[in-house]
């Protein structure tokens, strides 16, 4: 494979931001504009947040080509007219709500195996069809990341007659085309045609034509059984005759045949395709429909939690459940980072993504005195493209003090305790300290959800009526005096709570019940010392002398 089709070959390194190599290579083509830039999808399932890599990766790319003076359309296919060949265990509302199969007009689809998304009726009754419903969700996903994306469906694309002429072309030469196939398939044999016309009988997609009148534009088919995995998907045994507007190509065809269509100049992908059918289709494009194949960037996959990401399994997270925990800013630069590195996205330690993230902002506005000159230029190239506007102004509270600050519900109180931590400005203005404190829910929404040790309520405008000993009351008075002179880390404190016990001779489980006691008016709580280290030091200190 020659540099030019190689999907690795693409980045190189040479900048710091790997948009810019990107659109580097795309430049090197001499596109006429409008430049088209493509992802796409088969919408078999949940759109989860892996998937969002097919939109995210174009984004960045066509925002740094519309910076430089040209006009960029972002495609988004769906592949629609795909046949549904398996049930998903799972399912998402418009709302992005995961439900599962069973919850839902489930039969809708197990009638429909065979059938192509757009023909299968929404198991939700709320769109068009099975196709439109995740091809929505998908758009609606886009949006909320503050991308506009045109969405194309295929199903549209080949009743409309987009496919019409390279299927025609296909078929005309169809001996031509099984033989630079057969090159990346075994299975394609002499009765290999690269179309699956859709049984006017029963409605599912068949893969075995009998004939080819490609200047009438025509097929005769028969409905045979489909091979679906570890299951097969039966034939009704029809024999009929279908147009090229009424069936599709096979995948390894119709992907060449949509950058001849659309236009098509650079695509991401992920690695599955690099290996796959991106050679083919590469050869494809060169050898049959006479085109250059758009520029390729494979993208690495990412996981959640450790795991790959899987609808069936439920291992899925959407665009907006991660919303309701950390700003679309947050989520627009995990998207930046380098996608040739896999990485892991942690629901549980969303926490370090949004530090990362505060200091990447930081080091843009010259904030951070120890940032490399790697970081100092990363942050200056690419920040500008992920976060709304650039604002000098803007207030981020740390990400696990916005989750203790939830610990509360009184909005006034927040803002008090953030205001004498030093975390919002005297001359702090009204809008930006509400967009800080929006932060506030979103840790409180992701301690809840992860059930982690913030996942509590503290009792602050009242102190809990608490009796303790002499002894006891000595020690609380020790630790305050300690956490006073100090300002211990979590560590240190946890260590200083059993000392400070064993120094009063006290029941060690019994001190620690009290400061739960103190804090939540409540025997248990999250680990005492890292607990009290989080909180504003003022506040504990008071506390553990009894005082408010």
């Amino acid at each position: 494979m020659s540099d030019a089709h190689d999907p690795h070959a693409t980045l190189t390194g040479e900048h710091v931001f790997w948009a810019d190599e990107a659109a580097d290579a795309v430049e090197a083509r001499n596109p006429d504009d409008p430049i088209v830039v493509k992802g796409g999808i088969s919408p078999s399932g949940v759109p989860h947040l892996g998937n969002m890599n097919e939109v995210m990766r174009g984004y960045f790319v066509a925002r740094v080509l519309r910076e430089r003076g040209h006009d960029v359309r972002q495609v988004f296919t769906a592949d629609d007219r795909d046949p549904l060949r398996g049930l998903p265990r799972k399912l998402a509302d418009l709302d992005g709500d995961i439900v599962d199969l069973g919850d839902v007009n489930a039969g809708a689809l197990g009638r429909n195996l065979g059938h192509p998304y757009t023909t299968i009726p929404d198991p939700f009754g709320c769109c068009d069809s099975y196709g439109a419903h995740f091809s929505n969700l998908i758009e609606r996903s886009a949006d909320l990341l503050g991308v506009e994306i045109e969405m194309e469906s295929n199903t549209a694309l080949y009743e409309d007659g987009a496919f019409e002429d390279v299927t025609r072309d296909l078929l005309a030469d169809a001996d031509h085309a099984r033989e630079v196939l057969s090159e990346y398939q075994d299975k394609v044999d002499e009765t290999y045609v690269p179309f699956n016309p859709v049984c006017e009988n029963c409605g599912k997609l068949t893969e075995t034509v009998l004939s080819v009148d490609a200047e009438a534009g025509t097929v005769e088919y028969e409905c045979t059984d489909m091979d679906a995995g570890d299951q097969t998907i039966e034939g009704c045994g029809h024999r009929g005759t279908a147009t090229l507007r009424e069936g599709k190509l096979p995948w390894r065809f119709e992907w060449p045949a949509q950058w001849k269509i659309l236009g098509v100049d650079f695509e991401p992908f992920g690695k599955d395709h690099a290996e796959g059918s991106w050679p083919s289709g590469a050869d494809i494009a060169e050898s049959v429909l006479d085109i250059d194949p758009p520029v390729p960037m494979v993208y690495e996959w990412f996981t959640l939690d450790g795991e790959p990401f899987s609808s069936s399994a439920g291992n899925v997270v959407l665009v907006s459940d991660v919303l309701e925990l950390v700003e679309p800013e947050v989520l627009r630069y995990f998207f930046s980072k380098n996608p040739k590195k896999a990485r892991d996205f942690s629901t549980e330690r969303i926490d370090l993504l949004v530090d990362e993230f505060d200091r990447f902002e930081a080091t843009y506005f010259g904030e951070v005195e120890d940032a490399s000159e790697r970081e100092r230029a990363l942050a200056e190239r690419v920040y500008p493209f992920v976060v709304d506007e650039v604002d000098e102004d803007r207030i981020r509270l740390p990400y696990t003090f916005a989750a203790v600050l939830g610990m509360t519900e009184d909005p006034e109180l927040r803002e008090e305790i953030a205001r004498r931590e030093g975390h919002i400005p005297e001359d702090a203005s009204e809008e930006a300290i509400e967009a800080a404190l929006e932060r506030v829910e979103r840790a409180r929404t992701w301690a809840e959800r992860t059930d982690n040790q913030y996942n509590y309520r503290i009792e602050r405008r009242t102190m809990p009526d608490v009796d303790v000993d002499a002894e006891t009351a000595a020690a609380l008075d020790d630790l305050a005096d300690f956490i006073e002179a100090e300002d211990p880390d979590g560590e240190t404190l946890q260590g200083e709570v059993y000392e400070t016990a064993k120094r009063h001779d006290i029941d060690i489980g019994g001190f620690f019940a009290t400061g739960y006691r103190l804090f939540f008016d409540d025997d248990e709580g999250p680990k005492l010392g890292q607990f009290l280290a989080d909180l504003d030091r003022e506040f504990v200190v008071k506390r553990l002398r009894r005082e408010e």
